[in-house]
């Protein structure tokens, strides 16, 4: 389970996008989080992760809490635990498709022939059969994307994190991919959440909530609030 306890940030210009934030997300449940362009969903998710502090609050991985832990014990829980989606992939440009997807197997201590088999499984579900050898450099936007999301699925983790996973793709494949996260998340009882600013990709998850000001709130609960002000 995640819990987030009355968290907030602030950008570095001073900007505050999280204030006094609380939420909980409960085992094998998959969310969707949408809202207005600077309202801080990237940076929730890199909270989330572990990749960035809170200026104040709390996060726990069951019931742990990560600002408790040394930077050591962190990596180590974010790396068995996480598995993350970047807008920017951070697909490393010296290592081969296979290479890069084994990552997080190898940092785990996963045994190479464990890691050739979930690898062969990854490239096939994401369309990408076959070219496990290739470069990043001869893959397309789009390719890459797949690339980024079978490296977050490769270890199982329990927790799936993913930045605009489809911001690459055309809408065949988006919806690919989308089933292909579900299908893990449900499959490996993780949980999940997605940030998009896509109805039709939000709209595959078990719930969708919009992030504003006053914090996580279901889609439809904020649209009756909207209506309500409009009147």
């Amino acid at each position: 389970m995640l819990e987030l306890r009355h968290i907030s940030k602030a950008y570095a210009n001073g900007k505050r996008v999280l204030t006094d934030l609380s939420y909980a997300l409960s085992a094998k449940e998959y969310v969707s989080i949408m809202g207005e362009s600077g309202v801080g969903k990237s940076t929730l998710l890199n909270l989330i992760a572990g990749l960035d502090t809170p200026d104040s609050g709390e996060i726990l991985i069951d019931g742990i809490s990560m600002t408790s832990l040394n930077d050591d014990t962190a990596t180590r829980l974010r790396r068995k635990k996480f598995g993350f989606v970047f807008q920017a992939f951070h697909i490393l440009p010296h290592l081969t498709l296979s290479q890069n997807i084994a990552l997080p197997l190898l940092l785990n201590g996963v045994s190479w022939k464990l890691t050739e088999k979930r690898i062969m499984q990854m490239l096939e579900s994401v369309g990408l059969h076959g070219r496990g050898q290739h470069f990043p450099r001869q893959l397309s936007a789009g390719e890459l994307q797949r690339v980024a999301i079978a490296r977050a699925l490769v270890h199982r983790p329990k927790f799936i994190l993913a930045d605009e996973p489809t911001g690459n793709l055309d809408p065949d494949t988006a919806q690919e991919i989308l089933m292909l996260m579900r299908t893990e998340i449900k499959a490996n009882g993780a949980s999940g959440i997605i940030v998009t600013h896509s109805h039709a990709a939000a709209a595959t998850a078990d719930q969708v909530l919009v992030l504003t000001k006053n914090g996580l709130s279901p889609l439809d609960s904020v649209h009756s609030a909207d209506s309500l002000q409009t009147r």
